[in-house]
């Protein structure tokens, strides 16, 4: 140890504790998040408060001014600074003061989809004269400002009066990059610096502009122009649009070589907020934490409570169960599903037969033939990873016996073609996997197909193979499925609120791409293209904001729990004798998106932050920390702590039953139809097993925006044990509108996938 040598105890003893001070300054401290709840009157008052609170455990001033991050000072009162793990402790116990958690770095998880959705590109399904002036925020990568997307060309005068917020200038970005769509544009690279350093060198721009593609793609997805012969060279062709395309556009980049910190995210929520935004897009997830140990869980709490609409991904951890991220209530958590599309590359074998593979393959092999092998057949015995060649695992193979070849590999998500492509291979045959881009000649197939192609390969000398480009395929019989890469359920922090919320489109989704940026994400991929074809729940959120922003459009004052209520009570459920659908409400929630539905829903299951301060009660929450986070100040949690279940939530789920079930949960619904008197009906699709009565069982509306409330009652002698979980619906019906919630229980002996 170089603090150690020839000293006297006193002096080793003083020695060692100047290092461990030493060490605790430069080597232990992280950024953290101290979150001090809503947000105060006076933004300067606020800020000062941020600096005492911080100037408490440091040494002066100038400690202060070199360790502060942010101060959040817009919709919610706190900062982030860099703190020792003692110091952040230290604030923690300070009045005022939620919660301190370090800074975790989270991840970021078109011309078909609005068509098969039901938004025509040539009907305006009845918008106001002008168009829509709602204003989406878009959390992510940034954005390419020249892209067609985001043209205003089409675009009324003037911008929102209420919009509040600029186009800032920084690395290949100024002021003159936003337009009448693209109305702002902001970057917030503060948490990133502090915890990895400047952002300098080639790959990234230190301003606005998006050089990863992620963040206009999902932009333009949620409110893009309209583009007309869009296509991934010619694959997916036609017009491209967002689900408003005359929305306003606002670019908050968070993510910094795809590496997005909850430093980051929260400042952007803060300033998105108070710039005017009327919808919140947040494709980015992390792992499941405590709600205010989460920078998007409070960022969007605080959003909603301002009147914000967000929408969140699901993550891309599925099919395992117990998966899904941004799982807070107040949150709008989307999963992913597949449309009428699909992209077919056919694989041609030396004995005239031939596969249909799914692909998004754009390049051409230059020969009529190629041999053909099979990746655990040529694995590379002196590997670490020789057992994993058959997954083409990065080093398990001989480079030797790839080299000009195409190679089958299965469960190509480990990044086989990549393995392939450095070894020289011509293409791979990936198996059991879904369809992605890549840098190189590539098709999907799966198990059955595959045991066929080995079989092949294992019959002759000489087998050889090609792999054609892929070519669009539209077929109205194609069943919406949900996508196997999508996070199921059950919300692991509160499973009596059922997520993800809904699914829309997240496969295959053509949306505008930085010329710039490899289409592939291959290093050696320089193919350059406008759009872009990929998949993700990062696909599916946007999707889900802009057909928000497009009810919206009609309904301005609707909350954005009126919005997502909506959403959910109108969308479809998917075919559960499809495999990738067998999770049921825990992978695609309400079901499929409806926008033209979700427009007229008839009922709403509206809530606001006394809702979800009672939420919070029922959680063990103090009435100090509600009070923190809601701003009420004379709130009091009831001493008769309400359940969980009786959140006024568009869905029902009840987690963890032991033995038997005798459970009251209580609804209230917002007529919302404006048609005059109308009366609804419940119809009960009851779990397997499970009694389920609804009282009363008709509720009469006579008055817009009246309010009726309902009890449904749930009792089991005891729940079918060989069940993971019980399906069921309640329904309210006028004859006109259709109001569904999925319903969804769980024995506690379950044992999750």
């Amino acid at each position: 140890m170089a603090c150690i040598g020839k000293w006297t105890l006193l002096m080793l003893i003083t020695l060692l504790c100047g290092c461990s001070a030493i060490l605790g300054q430069s080597e232990k401290r992280k950024v953290h998040i101290v979150y001090m709840g809503n947000s105060h009157a006076n933004p300067e008052k606020a800020t000062n408060l941020h600096q005492k609170v911080l100037a408490k455990v440091l040494s002066g001033k100038e400690e202060v001014s070199r360790l502060m991050v942010y101060s959040y000072t817009a919709s919610l009162s706190g900062f982030a600074a860099k703190l020792s793990t003692t110091e952040a402790a230290s604030i923690s116990k300070m009045p005022g003061v939620v919660s301190v958690f370090p800074s975790s770095v989270k991840k970021l998880h078109t011309t078909r989809s609005w068509d098969f959705l039901g938004l025509s590109a040539t009907s305006n399904h009845g918008f106001p004269t002008g168009g829509s002036d709602v204003i989406i925020g878009v959390l992510d990568t940034g954005v390419w400002p020249e892209s067609e997307s985001f043209s205003d060309k089409y675009l009324p005068d003037p911008i929102p009066s209420r919009w509040k917020g600029t186009c800032v200038s920084g690395d290949s970005f100024n002021s003159s990059n936003c337009n009448r769509k693209l109305i702002g544009a902001k970057m917030f690279p503060n948490g990133y610096e502090k915890g990895f350093g400047p952002i300098t060198g080639s790959g990234e721009y230190r301003s606005p502009r998006d050089a990863a593609g992620h963040g206009s793609h999902t932009a333009s997805t949620a409110g893009g122009s309209s583009v007309s012969h869009a296509s991934l060279f010619g694959l997916a062709e036609g017009t491209a649009r967002g689900g408003t395309p005359t929305a306003r556009i606002a670019a908050y980049k968070v993510c910094w070589f795809d590496a997005c910190t909850d430093a980051d995210i929260l400042a952007a929520f803060d300033e998105a907020v108070a710039d005017g935004v009327d919808l919140i897009s947040f494709s980015i997830g992390g792992s499941g934490q405590d709600y205010f140990s989460d920078a998007t869980a409070i960022g969007a709490f605080h959003a909603v409570q301002n009147g914000v609409f967000v929408s969140s991904s699901a993550g891309n951890s599925g099919p395992k169960l117990a998966t899904v991220t941004n799982a807070a209530p107040w949150l709008t958590t989307v999963a992913a599903s597949s449309i009428d599309r699909k992209f077919t590359s056919s694989i041609l074998l030396g004995n005239n037969l031939s596969y249909k593979g799914n692909a998004v393959n754009t390049i051409a092999l230059s020969h009529p033939w190629y041999p053909l092998v099979s990746g655990e057949a040529i694995r590379n015995p002196s590997s670490p990873f020789a057992d994993k060649a058959k997954y083409c695992y990065n080093g398990s193979l001989n480079s030797d016996k790839v080299k000009n070849n195409l190679v089958v590999c299965y469960g190509g998500l480990g990044g086989a073609d990549a393995t392939v492509l450095a070894a020289g291979g011509a293409g791979v045959i990936l198996v059991d996997t879904f369809e992605f881009t890549s840098s190189i000649p590539s098709s999907v197939v799966g198990n059955a197909d595959a045991e066929h192609i080995l079989e092949y390969i294992n019959s002759t000398r000489s087998p050889v193979a090609n792999i054609l480009p892929s070519i669009t395929t539209v077929d109205d019989s194609l069943v919406p499925q949900t996508a196997i890469f999508s996070s199921r359920g059950p919300n692991v922090i509160t499973p009596d609120i059922l997520k993800p919320d809904i699914t829309a489109p997240g496969i295959d989704i053509l949306a505008a791409w930085p010329p710039v940026s490899s289409i592939s994400g291959g290093r050696t991929d320089n193919r350059s293209s406008s759009f872009n074809i990929i998949s993700g729940t990062s696909m599916s959120c946007p999707h889900v904001t802009g057909a928000a922003a497009f009810v919206k459009s009609f309904h301005p004052k609707w909350s954005p729990a009126a919005i997502k209520s909506a959403l959910m009570t109108t969308a479809t459920p998917l075919d559960g004798d499809k495999i990738f659908n067998e999770d049921g409400a825990l992978g695609y929630g309400s079901g499929l998106i409806s926008p033209i539905k979700a427009k007229d829903p008839g009922l709403v299951y509206d809530a606001d932050t006394t809702d979800f301060a009672l939420f919070l009660c029922g959680l063990n929450y103090t009435s100090e920390q509600v009070q923190l986070v809601s701003g009420f100040s004379n709130f009091s949690c009831p001493q008769d702590l309400p359940s969980v279940n009786d959140l006024n939530y568009p869905s029902i789920a009840i987690a963890n039953v032991q033995g038997s079930l005798n459970r009251s949960i209580i609804r209230t619904l917002t007529n919302v139809g404006f048609s005059g008197s109308s009366t609804y009906t419940v119809q009960i699709q009851a779990p397997k097993g499970v009694s389920v009565t609804v009282s009363p069982s008709s509720l009469h509306f006579d008055a817009p925006y009246q309010r009726l409330s309902f009890h449904v009652n749930f009792q089991a002698n005891s729940l079918p044990s060989e069940q993971v979980h019980l399906s069921g619906s309640l329904t309210w019906t006028d004859g006109l509108h259709v109001v569904r919630s999925p319903v969804l229980i769980w024995p506690a002996s379950s044992k999750l996938k």
